[in-house]
């Protein structure tokens, strides 16, 4: 696997050599609810797709494919039946990231990268999502182990828009391919895995104290903002109640 773009291009290339989880804008995350019948058929059935696509289905799914994206962004079907393309995916990360040294940087240094901001992957249909977020993590030299980072797929379901985690043997370049190239239909997100699965033996210790130190400002922060608030409200007060005891 090899890199061929910089950081700010937003494009790099790989080559090849769980419980559910769902957010809308209403609700926090929460585990998935056990559905209906019909539901669940539904699920064993894209469960099936996502695996059981034949030579033809599968040159047929990509014929459209190309012919429907806007962004020149096309997949390439090879003839043993494997084929490449392109995902985009949004990096939403709360928690600052461990940086290894580059760029005039030495040993490691901790930062937050900007929300928001889009990398473009070439990747392989048998490239899975462990193999992408590694890639990713790669791509900004970051350190922190890749079981610290999930990859999510962002659908719209009614008139929600859902975030679900997946698995890390799925395969990004199918989803992206059954469901076609609309961000709309379906866009890729990397978060940190969320609080009650964190693997907390996963970091080392230098990032322990890392976080201790960031909590720690954090901390003195708010109190210094709550403080100064409350101060004003003092002067404000004993002003108020001058005015009050003071004689005509």
């Amino acid at each position: 696997m090899t890199w061929n773009s910089t950081m700010s291009s937003g494009y790099s290339s790989l080559e090849e050599d769980s419980e559910d989880y769902f957010f809308t804008a209403r609700t926090s995350f929460f585990k998935k609810p056990s559905g209906k019948l019909t539901d669940q058929k539904d699920v064993e059935k894209e469960k099936e797709l996502r695996t059981h696509l034949s030579l033809e289905e599968t040159k047929h799914k990509v014929e459209l494919y190309n012919a429907a994206t806007r962004d020149h962004l096309k997949m390439t079907l090879n003839s043993d039946g494997l084929y490449t393309g392109f995902i985009k995916v949004q990096l939403e990360l709360r928690r600052p990231i461990t940086v290894s040294g580059g760029g005039g940087m030495k040993g490691q240094e901790a930062f937050y990268l900007p929300r928001g901001c889009v990398n473009t992957l070439h990747i392989s249909s048998s490239n899975t999502v462990r193999q992408v977020i590694e890639a990713l993590l790669r791509k900004f030299t970051v350190a922190d182990n890749p079981a610290k980072f999930a990859l999510y797929k962002r659908f719209r379901r009614e008139d929600h828009v859902c975030v679900c985690k997946l698995a890390e043997g799925e395969h990004p370049l199918l989803l992206r391919l059954l469901a076609g190239p609309s961000p709309d239909t379906l866009s890729f997100v990397l978060r940190e895995q969320q609080t009650g699965e964190v693997m907390w033996d996963a970091f080392s210790i230098p990032e322990l104290h890392n976080f201790l130190r960031i909590l720690d400002k954090e901390e003195q922060d708010q109190v210094r903002v709550i403080t100064t608030r409350y101060n004003m409200y003092r002067e404000k007060l004993e002003e108020a109640i001058h005015v009050v005891s003071s004689p005509d």
